[in-house]
């Protein structure tokens, strides 16, 4: 068979083009997705989002490789494997970042990928319940809602937040992102809004449009230096499929690497060490990776507790159906607390740390009394450091498709990493340590009143610190040797092969990353129908 684009992955931004590329009626679109469809309900509410990320349902279930910087442990790297992605799996969270990580990056050989050339297609993808002005969008494919959890706990926290010196902040995706506001989701009706339920679904009505799941795609066919196709399995059948146009890589940020370095395009002396024949000798490929590290503070909760009551089960029997058939109820929140963006030096063009609260703790779990005790009410936080100076890659294990790729991910190997970790979380606790919070806080559980020094609370981050999902740049955009892909995403020293996912990222934006990845597609999707850009709009701070 034969489709004029093969999309390979129906992540967050596989979605995005395939509603997109597929809205030219003559032209035949492809989607192969390795995980399932997004039926499970889990996925649906937002409130369960948490036993889903701890159960890994829906996951590749990739783990860092254990190193010495972060004592030896094998750090998980959750990526969804579903219709949707990690849209479908995430914590829902919509943050753009700041104008200073695009600008960044134009000033880095990308000008057309400067904050004025970002900010029309971010207008374009979003329907914000705020409304329509000169940074948000409204009538666009994804619904973007404040969170709204009900615990006075959280108010409290705003109050520390500005008594410590911060600015509270009514749109950190809109003129400026400094400062702590409320949490931003996507979210439509009470639901997860996911690339899928945003761009995809309403999209399959389409007669030109085809998604193929559970479809693990093996390897990328090429005539000469052109991508023709791409090889799959189904169903334990080996399947081919022709690319009159393009085949485009929206694998993510580890299976798109993979997939180039087994058709041969990576670095020579690693492709030749796995036998596997030199198509184009490209060093970038699996280079800069990049993650946000976060550490994190846990207390006790004085006084009662909002969540722990919504967990009793006999409420969860009546909300958790209410949210799933309704899109009412308590169910259609999670006890997320404000976002904070924090410069930590006065010339600092971007936030260099995000803090993350959680009005109730993780470990959180359905109880009824007489059979099972209710868990702990806790509070907590994490400080994020945004723009790490470490740099990991992927390598290959083997040139089996099947077998997993090696992640090094280098976290904290850069001594300015640590430190600059270590000062957010000293902002952090700061904050945690205001009267405004007396009422509520109880004993520091992590890591403990007695972790003071620098040195111990530089071990502590070391032997506790976790990614906070958004791992991006394998596959970077840009001009110099290291580049895999040009500015228009097309790999370099290939015909037809375009790659679009976080891995073309060249570095960190300031926040979680899946806004930006429906950004860079958007945006995408004109260059691949040859479609002159959206305007410029000279906004920002």
């Amino acid at each position: 068979m034969e489709f004029d684009y093969v999309i390979v992955g129906a992540g967050s931004a596989g979605c995005v083009l395939a509603a997109r590329l597929s809205e030219d009626a003559e032209t035949q679109v492809l989607v192969l997705e390795a995980g399932g469809m997004d039926r499970d309900p889990l996925i649906k509410i937002p409130l369960t989002w948490a036993k889903m990320f701890h159960d890994r349902r829906h996951d590749w279930g990739y783990d860092f490789e254990p190193e010495e910087a972060t004592n030896n442990r094998a750090i998980e790297c959750a990526r969804g494997r579903v219709v949707g992605g990690s849209s479908s799996v995430n914590a829902m969270a919509f943050v753009r970042g700041g104008a200073g990580d695009y600008d960044r990056w134009a000033g880095n050989g990308l000008p057309d990928w400067c904050y004025a050339h970002a900010l029309p297609y971010f207008r374009r993808m979003e329907s914000w319940a705020g409304g329509e002005d000169a940074y948000r969008g409204a009538g666009g494919p994804v619904s973007v809602n404040e969170a709204r959890f009900l615990d006075p706990l959280i108010e409290a926290y705003f109050e520390a937040a500005v008594a410590a010196g911060h600015a509270r902040n009514p749109d950190y995706n809109g003129a400026s992102q400094e400062g702590f506001g409320v949490a931003q989701q996507s979210t439509r009706g009470g639901r997860r809004e996911s690339a899928a339920t945003a761009y995809l679904h309403p999209a399959r009505k389409r007669p030109n449009l085809t998604l193929r799941t559970g479809a693990f795609v093996t390897g990328i066919q090429f005539d000469g230096q052109r991508a023709a196709g791409v090889s799959y399995e189904i169903g334990g059948a080996r399947q081919e499929v022709r690319a009159a146009r393009e085949v485009i890589l929206a694998g993510g940020v580890i299976n798109s690497p993979q997939l180039l370095m087994l058709a041969g395009i990576g670095e020579a002396d690693e492709l030749r060490r796995h036998g596997i024949d030199v198509r184009v000798d490209l060093p970038g490929v699996g280079k800069n990776l990049q993650d946000h590290i976060s550490a994190g503070i846990t207390h006790a909760r004085l006084g009662p507790s909002p969540f722990v009551e919504q967990m009793r089960l006999d409420r969860l029997a009546v909300d958790i159906p209410m949210a799933y058939l309704f899109g009412k109820g308590p169910a259609t929140q999670y006890p997320a607390g404000p976002q904070g963006y924090l410069k930590l030096a006065p010339d600092s063009r971007t936030s260099d740390i995000q803090i993350l609260l959680g009005a109730g703790p993780m470990s959180a779990h359905p109880w009824f009394p007489l059979i099972r005790k209710p868990f702990a009410a806790a509070f907590g936080a994490r400080a994020v450091l945004l723009h790490p100076k470490s740099q990991g890659h992927l390598a290959l294990a083997s040139d089996d498709p099947r077998t997993p790729v090696k992640l090094h991910s280098k976290f904290l190997t850069e001594p300015d990493d640590i430190a600059t970790l270590r000062a957010g979380f000293k902002r952090l606790r700061d904050i945690f340590a205001r009267p405004e919070l007396e009422p509520y806080r109880g004993e520091e559980l992590q890591p403990g009143a007695e972790i003071e020094s620098d040195a111990d609370l530089d071990a502590y981050i070391r032997s506790t610190c976790i990614t906070v999902h958004h791992p991006l740049g394998t596959c970077r955009m840009g001009t110099g040797e290291m580049a895999a892909v040009d500015p228009e995403l097309r790999v370099r020293g290939a015909e037809n092969l375009r790659v679009v996912d976080a891995s073309v990222m060249p570095d960190m934006v300031s926040g979680n990353i899946n806004a930006a990845v429906l950004m860079i597609a958007e945006k995408a999707s004109d260059m691949i129908r040859g479609r002159p850009p959206l305007e410029p709009i000279q906004a920002g701070a």
